[in-house]
C-alpha cells in the first residue's frame, strides 16, 4: 500500500508543549494490542489475574525503584489493559531517590533515568512487560500475541488537583465493577 499522508501520519495525543518530566500525578491506560484478554477475567466484578497479569502488576511495583523520581499510586490490571497512577516528583526531593553521595550530586540509582519523562516511563514498563510475556510464551505456554503485546500508544491524563486525583483513584479500584460497562470489554 502507498503512504498517503491523509492516512499514514501519526497524530499525537499528547498535550502539546506541556513537558512530561514536569513534576506531576498523570493517569495512564495501557491497552493490549487487539483488546486480547491475557491478564486474567472479571468474576463477580473482582479481578482475577492470572501468571501473566501478576508479572505486569511485578513491573508496574519496578517503577518505583527503577526511576528514583516515580512513585505510583493506584493501580489495577484489567483482562486487556491497566489503569494506573504514576507521580513524577521533582529530582531531589522524592523519598525514593537513594543517590549515592559518592556519586556526584545527580547520583546513581541502579541505572535509573533521573527525571525521567512520562513517555520513557511508559516505554520501560511496556519494553519490560514484553520481554517477560514472550519468555513466558516459549517456555510456559502463555497465549500468544499478534505483532505486539500492547498498542502503540497510551492513553495519559494530567491531574491537576487533589478531588481529580481522588476521583480518578475512585474509578481505578472499581474498575472491575464495571467490566460489563467497560468499552475495552470485548464480550
Amino acid at each position: 500500500m502507498p503512504y498517503d499522508p491523509e492516512k499514514h501520519h501519526r497524530r499525537s495525543i499528547r498535550l502539546k508543549g506541556y513537558d512530561y518530566a514536569q513534576p506531576g500525578a498523570y493517569f495512564v491506560t495501557i491497552c493490549t494490542q487487539h483488546r486480547a484478554c491475557l491478564f486474567g477475567a472479571v468474576v463477580g466484578g473482582e479481578m482475577r489475574v492470572n501468571d501473566a497479569g501478576r508479572m505486569v502488576q511485578r513491573w508496574w511495583d519496578e517503577l518505583n525503584r527503577k526511576f528514583p523520581t516515580v512513585q505510583t499510586d493506584a493501580f489495577v490490571v484489567m483482562p486487556n489493559h491497566i489503569h494506573g497512577i504514576i507521580i513524577i516528583h521533582p529530582a531531589d526531593t522524592h523519598p525514593n531517590d537513594t543517590r549515592d553521595a559518592h556519586a556526584g550530586k545527580r547520583g546513581v540509582h541502579r541505572g535509573a533515568y533521573i527525571g525521567a519523562p512520562l513517555p520513557k516511563i511508559v516505554q520501560w514498563f511496556k519494553t519490560m512487560t514484553t520481554n517477560e510475556y514472550i519468555r513466558h510464551v516459549k517456555n510456559d505456554g502463555w497465549p500468544p500475541f499478534h505483532k505486539r503485546l500492547w498498542q502503540r500508544n497510551y492513553y495519559e491524563h494530567i491531574i491537576r488537583n487533589e478531588q481529580s486525583l481522588n476521583r480518578i483513584r475512585r474509578y481505578i479500584v472499581e474498575n472491575p465493577l464495571r467490566w460489563y460497562l467497560d468499552r475495552e470489554n470485548p464480550i
